[in-house]
């Protein structure tokens, strides 16, 4: 492997840019090809690249790019239902991919892709940049190390801001998102999976669009993506987890929140304040022994985009996994799992019911 490792980017709108601000912090990584339909998202990407964007390929297809021999490494930031389109080229191009989440909008094209990336030359990673927020990851850390004891409870609260505008604002329809219980909730279906070290049973979604949207109109249509819900998921080995998704409270304090309960003690991971809360039982009207830590980011990484610094860090694992100096971390069944409770979710908010995830297959 060469010592600098090329990369495209595939979709240079807004989460495509917060990959090229992240890039440009690794010395041995070079954006070498831009590809979007949209001449004003390549406009903005270039921008975002300065003087780096001499001498940049630029192109109207994915395809195009994977054909251009430019590039050893895509990251994939376009539309979620244009995904399984835009992979295929990359994976008949071999190239290491880094796709963002969602993988995909519906199972069967998340089943799709596994058996593509399982058979591809390149590595496959699927983007879930919470797990690498640094006062997350050390929560994880905690939990796995049993500092709570046996994990039996967790909880995850996401109170933020609405959906923001997208090229066509295409991420106002659950047909080109695979819903909000996809879009956005498959970062926290992930972390549990991730936190409980098992797989999910069932799931129950209560939820609705109730604030946000409802006053805008495409060729005659409302948008119909959840804007808040609680979704309740039981894992095999008899944790429960819950979600507390508002789309509408951006003036809280803290956007996410995650609690995990177990027999000794509970522990909260605040973000962006950056804190950890350790709070051990001490039986009944007994002193309080809570502990709180901080967890630093470093500025010049917080700055390069609005996922508390997690991007640059899953930039770090994904460029040692190609370089074949670290494991694949974030696999295409992940996000494929992902996809399946989110999923799951959607069905049991418009439904109302529990839907048992052996409905879908799993």
């Amino acid at each position: 492997m060469a010592s600098k490792i090329r990369y495209g980017l595939s979709g240079t709108g807004m989460m495509g840019i917060e990959h090229i601000q992240n890039l440009a912090l690794m010395p041995d990584a070079v954006v070498c090809g831009l590809a979007d339909p949209t001449p004003t998202s390549i406009e903005w990407s270039k921008s975002a690249l300065g003087e780096a964007s001499q001498g940049v390929a630029t192109f109207s297809s994915t395809a195009e790019m994977a054909a251009s021999g430019l590039v050893d490494a895509v990251i994939l930031a376009s539309p979620n239902y244009t995904h399984r389109a835009e992979l295929e080229p990359l994976f008949d191009a071999g190239v290491h991919i880094l796709c963002e989440k969602p993988i995909a909008t519906t199972i069967e094209d998340a089943r799709w892709i596994v058996e593509r990336a399982a058979a591809s030359k390149g590595i496959f990673w699927t983007a879930m940049e919470y797990r690498y927020m640094p006062p997350a990851a050390e929560f994880i850390r905690q939990v796995h190390a049993k500092r709570i004891g046996e994990l039996k409870m967790l909880s995850i609260r996401e109170h933020r801001f609405p959906f923001l505008q997208k090229v066509g604002d295409w991420n106002r329809f659950a047909a080109n998102t695979g819903g909000t219980m996809v879009e956005k909730c498959c970062h926290f279906f992930d972390l549990m999976r991730l936190i409980t070290q098992s797989e999910p049973v069932r799931v129950y979604c209560s939820g609705a669009m109730d604030v946000n949207h409802l006053d805008e109109q495409y060729d005659g249509r409302t948008p119909d993506i959840i804007d808040n819900s609680y979704t309740t998921v039981d894992f095999a080995n008899g944790v429960r987890a819950m979600l507390d998704l508002s789309m509408f409270a951006e003036g809280a304090e803290n956007q996410e929140e995650i609690t995990a309960v177990g027999d000794k003690a509970r522990l909260d991971c605040l973000i962006p304040a950056g804190d950890l809360v350790f709070s051990p039982r001490t039986g009944f009207m007994n002193p309080k022994a809570v502990e709180r830590s901080h967890v630093e980011v470093d500025a010049a990484v917080l700055a390069a985009g609005h996922h508390h610094g997690s991007t640059y860090y899953e930039h770090q694992k994904f460029f040692a996994a190609v370089r074949g100096e670290g494991p694949v971390e974030v696999t295409a069944h992940d996000g494929l799992m992902a996809v399946a409770i989110g999923t799951a979710a959607e069905i049991s908010a418009r439904e109302k019911r529990v839907v048992e995830m052996s409905e879908l297959g799993f």
